[in-house]
């Protein structure tokens, strides 16, 4: 028996890209069994054809190589099983029936419609297996969405507002780095997902959970009352610094940037007492927190100019010894090399499934630790179809002779 807490669950996986495979990633990385089906027709999940591509001669732009894997693929595609099957052609409806009359979880992330047109949507499949849980992740929801009703993580993030609240006010708005609205949605998803299987464990029912980029990522923008900011004269994009928690923001240092977190009492007399001014506590105008935020502009400009005379360590030093929150801005390359991260496999080396770890790489671990039960990945990504034998003839009961009929007539 698995340690793992999603053991002896089975998911039917059908989604691609990023928003969907990532939330399969998590099941996955929790215990389940993930059957990923693939297109046979296009050359299975969009990711496979992202650069760049890892293989025996290491990393390049374009592929070289058959055995060369996308680092998309590599990442979201591990502890997966890929079978191939063209759900666009009417033979496939016995073979997809065959996999989720027994499955636990259906995860898609179709336009919305697109079941429907292939005869695997939530009521057809609902009927073949009444306590299966089937996880939708659409950018505005099953109902659809405005315009083509295309959803791309920059629709989503325009959409949301998100991108203006950061960045300086007169600036234009700001695409985050990380593609947020497809990385959050897949955690409601996940979410949504293991608390209908707990549901369905006690019901025997299984449900339809629903889940929108547009929605997830509004929700989070929602959390910061950004229109109450608005209805007191508070501004909503401050750029570098945070007027109302000050002394609160990002600083220049000689030799790069330190973030500072300093908006209770104690933490900002702490940060005067490391700039070597404790002579200003005592003042009206940094002395509580309303009186901060009036003199944002001011204890912010006292720090930064302490700030940027100083090595990012000596300042970092000076904060810490007096019990101030501040950390260096770190590039993302020294960030995931962070030992702590690695030693709680939150980040993890990316694995090549012929030429093993690849130096220098590494992805995305499950970023959960568990007292009585383990979260990770033993397996690298599988090659298109690789599981099909596995799949078809040991877990459905196919003969070798169905198996090819069903390829040379391109079903699988």
């Amino acid at each position: 028996m698995s340690d793992q807490p999603l053991a002896g669950r089975t998911v039917i996986d059908l989604t691609t890209a990023l928003a969907g495979p990532y939330a399969t990633l998590l099941l996955a990385g929790l215990g389940a069994t993930v059957i990923k089906v693939e297109n046979p027709a296009t050359g299975g999940d969009s990711s496979r054809n992202n650069a760049p591509y890892v293989g025996g001669d290491g990393l390049s732009v374009s592929r070289q190589n058959p055995d060369d894997m996308s680092v998309s693929m590599l990442a979201r595609g591990r502890n997966k099983q890929s079978v191939t099957l063209n759900l666009k052609d009417e033979r496939s409806r016995r073979v997809f029936a065959d996999l989720v009359r027994d499955a636990d979880v259906l995860v898609e992330n179709y336009s919305p419609g697109v079941t429907g047109r292939l005869g695997i949507d939530y009521a057809a499949v609902h009927e073949l297996n009444p306590r299966l849980v089937y996880t939708s992740i659409t950018g505005f929801g099953s109902q659809g969405g405005p315009g083509s009703g295309k959803a791309m993580d920059s629709i989503i993030q325009a959409l949301s507002g998100v991108m203006l609240t950061a960045g300086e006010p007169d600036e234009g708005p700001v695409r985050f780095g990380l593609p947020v609205g497809d990385m959050l949605a897949p955690l409601f998803a996940v979410i949504g997902t293991l608390s209908a299987l707990m549901q369905a464990d006690q019901s025997g029912e299984g449900q339809h959970v629903d889940v929108s980029m547009l929605g997830a990522l509004t929700s989070l923008v929602a959390c910061e009352p950004f229109d109450a900011f608005a209805a007191v004269g508070m501004p909503q994009r401050t750029g570098a610094m945070v007027p109302r928690l000050a002394p609160f923001g990002i600083l220049p240092t000689a030799d790069g940037h330190i973030a500072l977190s300093a908006p209770t009492d104690a933490f900002a007399h702490g940060a005067l007492r490391a700039v070597g001014r404790p002579d200003l506590i005592e003042d009206t105008r940094f002395h509580s927190r309303d009186q901060r935020v009036r003199h944002a502009d001011e204890i912010h400009a006292l720090i930064r100019e302490w700030s940027s005379a100083r090595p990012t360590a000596e300042a970092l030093d000076a904060f810490t010894e007096h019990g101030v929150p501040a950390a260096e801005v770190r590039e993302p390359r020294d960030a995931v090399r962070d030992p702590l991260v690695r030693r709680r496999e939150e980040v993890v080396p990316v694995v090549h499934p012929t030429h093993g770890p690849v130096e220098g790489l590494a992805t995305t671990g499950v970023p959960i630790r568990f007292s009585a039960a383990r979260a990770g990945f033993d397996r690298p990504a599988p090659a298109l179809g690789e599981h099909n034998d596995a799949v078809y003839r040991e877990k459905l009961g196919y003969s070798p002779e169905e198996i090819a009929e069903l390829a040379a007539e391109s079903v699988i």
